[in-house]
């Protein structure tokens, strides 16, 4: 029987932020107020219905346990009956074959070991990340921040538990409900899980009040749900604008209470609509390992549940907790009652305390209930806190000495003095404890040794009773001011630790340019803890991971499967987790708002879990550190971008190049072919002989233009290899002039040599080829029949080839200009016919030589004159050959 079904959308306690990308499944709770209400059956009917329209629905796992109502609607989708007691969902196998719909009853429960995950409703999570839509069915009391409460009230033993933002990550919550006498009814009849009822969850094991809880408890549920839905819904119409209601802060310590305040806070917060925080004030003071377990055991709870966990460090808890609340604007502060403290007398008690001073903050105080007092572990002999208490008797004696030397000298009343020191500093080195044995064996020492009669404790006169108990009480208080303020600097230096930490690692990120600087630098930093083995994990652009920094992990089966789990959905996974525990490594993803960056692996040294505060810092390092590879990932893309553009842009330029310059060459070729075929008989020798010299001029003009683009190529990627020897420059002028000798022939050139000109220590044919190219630039802007000069000077550091020309000369705007590929100035030497290249391969062959190409006037002030600088080296002795630079 279906009483109600509720459509509600996610609310209350937050899940936490995982990496949810388009196309991901919706999730649709049965949930009821126990078993046997009917939530499996709804479910296989809705999903048989689905099936008759044609939605490939296909069952997880459904455990039936025997119950005739379950098999029969099982027969349904199954042939077999052997298929039908299904125990074990096949993760694997769901998501190589995904379905639209799969059924999953019941949600909480656990995993056999070796699986992937330890908990059934994390392999709904990775079903529904993968887009597969999820029907499950749910008991209210396996809620996580409801187990208490059932308990307390229903005497229900709860094993299996879900996180409570599962419930409201859901995109459908159909309550099935039945009265509580109806189902009794069931229940003693033995309709609800077979045979087993009257065993398991039969009518021994509910009452109508306690099934009367639990249909309370899922209507509180729901009805905070529909709550939720309604202010959104409010919101979304813009009736309406939402009330900030403050923030809800859970106060927590080492102790037996704390995991049901952490509950308890859940629920307060859910139906309030309040974040939430768990807040542990750290005293520094010594703690044993239990209780720090079960701060940890708290902590870790908080985290499941959606809330955020807080540390203060200070010695004051109610005022560092009213001063938080305050800070936060916190509207309700959640405490426990716990058990009598042995020291209230002193501390005046913490609730007595926040009452009295928290104004306009609602606080809530949960009694210890049950809770036997926490259980001591036996007490370990450990050296360092055996050579704690060595020191008190140490001290003492010590202080004897120097007090019995100094009563010598000086009064009675100063002799005091000596034995406060030895206090102080036990307390400073020991702890409270040796610091108060201190005290009791300075004052047995005093009053032995000082007070009349000496060598005995008695006590003659009442003022020497009063300077006894007036040390003892100081002492006494001494040694605890000093243990305070110890406890206070310890703690001030973890909180140094950490800032410096998080503050040397920014400033190593700030200087890091690429991803391989940003990860050798968080290495340095990691490096700093010797106890943690950590290795950062990338892509490696085939699907799979590799190793990029840190200790080349040799990954297991489970290990490698967790780091690529961890990858997938951006969540923790690993050792000290839910989610393949099995191995030695803690897998954290640094993820942007694009998906997973990197993987930071930490393996502790001792094989233990990493404790709360330590994945915490961890944690608040890897923000930083992505952030910083994002930031580097965004430069190499920008990087990519600016790149392509440039290359379009050289494409671009280069095809239009190619298509008017080189087309011209081709055409005067082609049409003196054509020529020559056409009109054979009727050619005289004179024009044959022209056609073929044109053609040849052209020709040649063509191979250039190639070899102009083929030597800017080979600069753009290196491969031009230098291969150096020693050449005149006389040499190298005279060959270029007589490979241009066709080009130069209309104009008058004119070669300057100064004297006795020192030899040059060259790739000979290209510098040779620079000067061709300076040659040709001149020749193809300069007047018919104008004048060329090629002068060569030198003087002890380098020798000049410069080429004048009496063109049109470049404006001085544009003379940085031209040596840029496909620069065209507008009046200068880019003017005219040309690729435009021959002045950039020019400047790019001499610079490889360590030289340079500079511009300046021409002939008489018109023109332009482009000037080759060029390196001079020392000529090696005789016998020493020549070493390439």
């Amino acid at each position: 029987m279906i009483d109600a079904s509720l459509l509600v959308s996610a609310s209350g306690c937050t899940p936490p932020v995982s990496g949810q990308q388009g196309g991901y499944g919706r999730l649709k709770l049965y949930l009821g107020a126990a078993p046997g209400v009917g939530k499996t059956g709804a479910m296989l009917h809705a999903a048989w219905e689905l099936q008759r329209h044609g939605v490939d629905v296909r069952i997880g796992v459904v455990e039936s346990d025997g119950s005739a109502e379950v098999e029969a609607l099982l027969a349904e989708f199954l042939p077999t009956r052997s298929q039908i007691r299904t125990t074990v969902l096949d993760l694997e196998e769901l998501l190589a074959r995904p379905p639209q719909v799969t059924l999953i009853a019941p949600l909480a429960h656990g995993n056999p070991p070796g699986s992937r995950h330890a908990k059934r409703w994390q392999d709904v999570q990775e079903l529904l990340a993968a887009g597969i839509d999820v029907h499950a069915t749910l008991n209210v009391h396996h809620l996580e921040s409801l187990r208490n409460q059932v308990e307390a009230t229903a005497g229900l033993v709860v094993d299996e538990t879900v996180p409570d933002w599962l419930l409201d990550e859901a995109d459908e919550v159909e309550l099935v409900d039945l009265p509580p006498h109806e189902l009794l009814e069931r229940l003693r009849e033995g309709r609800v899980h077979g045979e087993k009822g009257a065993e398991g969850h039969g009518a021994k094991s509910f009452s109508l009040s306690s099934l009367a809880t639990l249909r309370a408890l899922a209507l509180q549920v729901v009805a905070a749900r529909a709550d939720a839905e309604l202010h959104r819904r409010y919101r979304q119409s813009g009736r309406e604008t939402p009330v900030v209601l403050g923030r809800l802060l859970v106060a927590v310590d080492g102790d037996l209470q704390a995991e049901s305040l952490v509950r308890h806070a859940c629920q307060v917060a859910r139906r309030r609509q309040l974040p939430w925080s768990l807040v542990h004030v750290d005293t520094a003071r010594p703690r044993s390992e239990h209780r720090r377990q079960l701060l940890q055991s708290a902590q870790q709870l908080a985290e499941r549940l959606g809330g955020e966990v807080i540390v203060l460090r200070a010695d004051d808890v109610a005022e560092t907790l009213l001063q938080h609340a305050q800070e936060r604007r916190a509207s309700v502060l959640l405490v426990g009652h716990g058990q009598p403290s042995r020291r209230r007398w002193l501390t005046k008690g913490l609730v007595p305390r926040l009452l009295r001073s928290g104004k306009d903050l609602e606080i809530d105080v949960l009694t210890g209930g049950e809770h036997g007092p926490l259980p001591q572990p036996a007490p370990r002999r450990h050296l360092a806190s055996l050579w704690a208490y060595l020191q008190a008797p140490l001290a003492t004696l010590l202080a004897s000495g120097a007090a019995w030397g100094i009563s010598l000298f000086l009064e009675l009343s100063n002799i005091s003095l000596v034995f406060l020191v030895a206090v102080l500093l036990v307390a400073v080195r020991g702890g409270l404890g040796p610091a108060l044995l201190c005290a009791v064996l300075s004052f047995v020492a005093y009053d032995v040794l000082f007070i009349s009669p000496t060598f005995s404790l008695s006590v003659h006169h009442q003022q020497d009773v009063l300077t006894l108990l007036f040390f003892l009480l100081m002492a006494a208080l001494t040694g605890n001011l000093a243990t305070r303020q110890r406890r206070q600097m310890e703690a001030l230096r973890d909180t140094q630790a950490e800032t410096a930490a998080l503050l040397d690692l920014s400033r190593k990120l700030t200087a890091a340019t690429d991803r391989q600087a940003v990860l050798d630098a968080a290495m340095q930093q990691f490096a700093l803890w010797r106890d943690l083995d950590i290795c950062l994990l990338g892509p490696d652009g085939a699907g799979g991971l590799r190793d990029e920094a840190g200790l080349p992990p040799n990954l297991s089966d489970n290990e490698r499967a967790a780091a690529e789990w961890v990858w997938q959905h951006e969540l923790p996974a690993g050792l000290g987790t839910d989610t393949l525990p099995e191995g030695r490594w803690w897998w954290w993803p640094l993820s942007s708002e694009e998906g997973p960056l990197a993987l930071l692996g930490v393996m502790p040294n001792d094989g233990q879990p990493l404790p709360a505060q330590r994945r915490r810092l961890l944690a608040a390092l890897g923000r930083p550190l992505a952030q910083a590879l994002a930031r580097a990932q965004l430069a190499e893309a920008l990087e990519k971008a600016r790149l392509h553009g440039e290359t379009e842009q050289l494409r671009s330029a280069l095809l239009a190049s190619v298509s008017h310059d080189l087309r011209t060459p081709l055409t005067v070729m082609h049409g003196a072919i054509d020529s020559l075929l056409t009109l054979d008989g009727q050619i005289g020798e004179q024009d044959r002989r022209e056609l073929l010299e044109s053609t040849r001029d052209e020709a040649e003009r063509l191979d250039r233009y190639i070899q102009n683009l083929l030597d800017m190529t080979r600069l753009g990627h290196g491969g031009i290899k230098l291969e150096r020897d020693w050449v005149a420059p006389v040499d190298i002028v005279a060959s270029a002039l007589q490979r241009l000798k066709p080009v130069l022939a209309p104009f008058t050139v004119e070669t300057r040599m100064a004297g006795e000109l020192p030899l040059l220590f060259v790739h000979t044919a290209l510098i040779e080829q620079a000067l061709v190219n300076v040659l040709e630039n001149a020749a193809r802007f300069s007047p018919p029949a104008g004048h060329l000069r090629v002068t060569v000077e030198s003087d002890e550091r380098e020798l000049r080839i410069a080429v004048s020309d009496q063109g049109p000369g470049i404006p001085p705007g544009e003379r940085e200009k031209i040596f840029d590929m496909f620069y065209t100035a507008a009046r200068g030497d880019r003017g005219g016919q040309g690729t435009g290249l021959g002045l950039a391969i020019c400047q790019g062959l001499v610079t490889a030589h360590g030289g340079r190409v500079t511009v300046g006037d021409g002939l008489d002030g018109q023109g332009t004159t482009l000037t080759l600088h060029l390196s001079l080296q020392a000529l090696p002795r005789l016998g020493d050959g020549p070493e390439d630079e």
